[in-house]
């Protein structure tokens, strides 16, 4: 049985994950890798909600398309958590860790056209190309190969999704 005493000191040790990357270069990759986790949340939630309220003719194309997508950025978080934990870092605790650590805005607007949703997330996911790319800077400064290679898939898909948000929000006398 362990006693309150031995908890404590269990609670509080650090957590050693072994890497050959120098503790500078663990704290900045975890510090950048968990501020994009936080991104890739706030953006997941935000394409949900624009998912949940979309409305219009072109309902179901919409629906589905930003079903695809969120799926997409979901999918990152865990991969992203993972890494910051196998180069020896911490990584996310909570949603207020997430809404302090965010730069893709939220939006609480009660209605948003579909046309704006759209355009609105072709913009967070340009910025969030921005971010990644940042990002790979830092893990290449670092060498940090694996974070890098990671980052170069992610970017490539936030491109896409960039691209197909752009080509859906189009005016049609282009």
């Amino acid at each position: 049985m362990t006693n309150v005493k031995d908890a404590t000191a269990l609670r509080l040790a650090a957590l050693h994950t072994p890497t050959d990357l120098k503790p500078n270069a663990v704290q900045n990759v975890s510090a950048a890798l968990n501020t994009l986790l936080a991104d890739m949340f706030a953006l997941y939630l935000k394409t949900k909600n624009f998912h949940w309220h979309m409305s219009g003719p072109h309902f179901r194309d919409y629906h589905v398309l930003l079903d695809e997508h969120s799926d997409q950025i979901f999918a990152t978080t865990d991969i992203i958590a993972e890494r910051v934990r196998k180069i020896g870092g911490t990584t996310l605790r909570s949603i207020g860790q997430i809404g302090r650590l965010q730069r893709i805005l939220d939006n609480d607007a009660d209605f948003v056209t579909p046309l704006d949703m759209l355009a609105e997330l072709r913009d967070d996911n340009k910025e969030l190309v921005k971010n990644l790319r940042e990002t790979h800077g830092l893990c290449d400064a670092h060498q940090d190969v694996a974070s890098a290679s990671l980052l170069e898939n992610w970017i490539d898909e936030a491109e896409r999704r960039t691209w197909v948000f752009f080509e859906a929000t189009r005016l049609r006398n282009e």
